[in-house]
């Protein structure tokens, strides 16, 4: 048993140690397991203590209270680290991500940034170098690139195909994903692939017909990237009822070049998550609230494509649950540090800093269903994240300054950034 004391500030996402063990209770009689007390609320413990049992974290509060803690849990010695007055947040959960790819698309983002403009099409490039890898090559660049978000502080990965879009490479991406993480995507409906731009309807039908089946048990969550460019509401409605059919969870790519019906589909389909959301109506998140689904804002493309940033204020003054996601890809963003998104969603999204950090956190846990993450209430998982600043606050204040200290992941140290003697 750990304990962890010297945390100047405690971000648990979670109730209150007094009432940890009581589910809250809904004005219907209702009861919900999700550890979050509030939505958007980060409930912060100054001067705080976390006690960690193996992979879970059985207590987390005041620094004063954990002696009595420890022995109300009949711990003996524990192993005592003092962090020296360093904030303590969950780890990132990222809930979207586009890794399984090869190639390099720097060029065209460099003419994006000369001044054109963006779209979709260039997704086929990174389906013609994916295809030529070998499996080596694509999982060595898988694991490169979430060894860099670990050390930025993310603990856990949403994990998509869609560079393959033929039956045996998405089953191939599928396979590799499924060695790192649980949250399996498959999106083999990212694009039309160049063999079937004459006849798109084909490559709808080989993605139900074929691919969801051969997916079925391998992949947890279906994904579909409905916009102009890529499929139409009804060609996503069709892959995603298949999906679902399958035994895989819902989830969308949803108005992220055009005002569309895209979010009201998602909400219609039973989406757990619509992501980008760059362009919505007071009407789609009326929709989208009274679903109950959640919006993931990516503000990494919205920089990377110089397309409009979404106000946040409009869809949490509308009740809508917010995650922010980092969306690694090549080509319409190619970063992986949710720190540098928590900037970009503060300064130009219009979070607040509290806001930005919960939805990088538990906001991600919510996009994926999962109760075990994204906090640091008792019974979590024991994933967190040691930053190198007194106060979390310092994530938005103090953009790219690389301030992850250290990152634990079911309580085993995954990333050490201390200098080296």
């Amino acid at each position: 048993m750990q304990l962890i004391t010297g945390i100047s500030e405690l971000v648990t996402n979670a109730a209150p140690a007094s009432g940890a063990d009581a589910p809250a209770s809904g004005a219907d009689g209702t009861t919900s397991a999700h550890p979050t007390a509030e939505v958007g609320r980060l409930n912060v413990v100054a001067d705080a203590a976390l006690i960690i049992d193996g992979e879970r974290v059985a207590w987390s509060g005041p620094a004063a209270e954990a002696g009595a803690a420890l022995a109300g849990l009949g711990a003996g010695d524990a192993e005592t680290i003092d962090l020296g007055g360093k904030a303590v947040i969950p780890g990132f959960v990222d809930s979207h991500n586009h890794l399984v790819f090869a190639g390099d698309r720097s060029a065209e983002f460099a003419a994006r940034m000369a001044g054109e403009k963006y779209s979709a099409g260039g997704i086929a490039t990174t389906v013609a170098a994916t295809r030529a890898a070998t499996d080596e090559e694509l999982e060595d660049n898988l694991v490169h690139l979430l060894d860099q978000a670990r050390r930025q502080g993310t603990t856990t990965f949403e994990i998509k195909t869609g560079y393959g879009l033929t039956l045996d490479d998405e089953i191939r991406a599928l396979r590799i994903i499924n060695r790192h993480t649980e949250e399996s995507t498959l999106i083999a409906a990212h694009v039309v692939p160049p063999e079937h731009k004459e006849n798109p309807e084909a490559y709808v039908s080989l993605v139900i017909d074929e691919i969801i089946p051969a997916a079925a048990g391998q992949a947890k969550w279906i994904d579909v990237f409905c916009e102009k460019g890529a499929f139409d509401e009804d060609q996503t409605r069709r892959i995603i009822e298949a999906g679902k059919a399958a035994g895989m969870k819902p989830r969308l790519h949803a108005n992220q070049l055009t005002d569309g019906g895209a979010l009201k589909l998602g909400a219609e389909l039973g989406c757990v998550s619509v992501d980008h959301a760059t362009f919505a109506s007071d009407d789609d998140l009326a929709v989208l609230a009274h679903a109950g689904t959640v919006v993931t804002l990516l503000p990494g493309v919205e920089f990377s494509t110089r397309q409009p940033y979404p106000d946040a204020r409009r869809y949490l003054a509308a009740g809508v649950t917010l995650a922010i996601a980092s969306d690694c890809n090549p080509g319409s963003c190619f970063t992986n540090s949710l720190p540098f998104c928590i900037a970009l969603a503060v300064r130009d999204m219009h979070f607040t800093v509290d806001q930005a950090v919960w939805a990088a956190t538990a906001g991600g846990a919510h996009a994926l269903e999962r109760t075990d993450v994204g906090h640091l209430g008792a019974g979590a998982r024991a994933d967190l994240v040691v930053l190198d600043a007194p106060s979390y606050r310092h994530l938005a204040y103090r953009p790219g300054v690389h301030l992850v200290e250290r990152v634990l992941a079911a309580g085993e140290l995954v990333a050490d950034n201390r200098p080296r003697p």
